[in-house]
C-alpha cells in the first residue's frame, strides 16, 4: 500500500490526503471537519458520484430503493459490512428512485444491485441480497 492514500470525504467531497498507516484512526476531512471513513455507508448521488469515484480506496456502491423489500433486509448486512471494511474499502448507497439520470447511466437493470469501483472505474457487478459472508468473500475475490 502507498505511504498516503488520497480519499473524499463522504460529506463534502473534498479529497484529503492521509497516511495509509492512520486509516483506522478516525481521520477527518480538512474542510468540512467530518468523519473521512465513519464506518456506515454514506449517500451517493448525482451532485456527489463523480468526486466520490476519486480517490485511492475501492468504492463499493449498493443501489436500493425504499420501495424494494430485498433492498431493505440486505441494508443492515451493507452498514455491518461498512464497520468490517473501514479503511479498506468505502461503502455508498445509491437511491435509484432519487436519482434516475445516475440510475440510467449506470444501467442498473434491477435492485439491490452492488458495483464495485477501483481507480474511477467499474470492476465487478453483483445483483441481489448477499449474506454477510457471502459479501465479503466476493470482495475478496475482487482484492478488497
Amino acid at each position: 500500500m502507498a505511504d498516503s492514500l488520497v480519499i473524499p470525504c463522504p460529506i463534502c467531497s473534498s479529497l484529503n490526503r492521509l497516511p495509509a498507516a492512520r486509516l483506522q484512526e478516525a481521520p477527518r476531512c480538512g474542510h468540512c471537519k467530518a468523519e473521512v471513513l465513519p464506518g456506515e455507508p454514506f449517500e451517493v448521488n448525482q451532485g456527489n458520484y463523480a468526486a466520490q469515484l476519486k480517490g485511492d480506496l475501492p468504492l463499493l456502491v449498493d443501489v436500493w430503493a425504499a420501495w424494494c423489500g430485498p433492498c431493505r433486509s440486505f441494508a443492515p448486512t451493507f452498514t455491518q459490512a461498512a464497520k468490517e471494511l473501514r479503511g479498506r474499502c468505502r461503502l455508498g448507497k445509491l437511491d435509484s428512485e432519487a436519482n434516475p439520470q445516475l440510475s440510467a447511466q449506470l444501467a442498473i437493470r434491477s435492485i439491490p444491485s452492488l458495483i464495485l469501483f477501483r481507480n474511477g472505474q467499474e470492476v465487478a457487478r453483483q445483483s441481489g441480497a448477499l449474506p454477510l459472508p457471502q459479501l465479503l468473500a466476493w470482495l475478496n475475490t475482487q482484492g478488497v
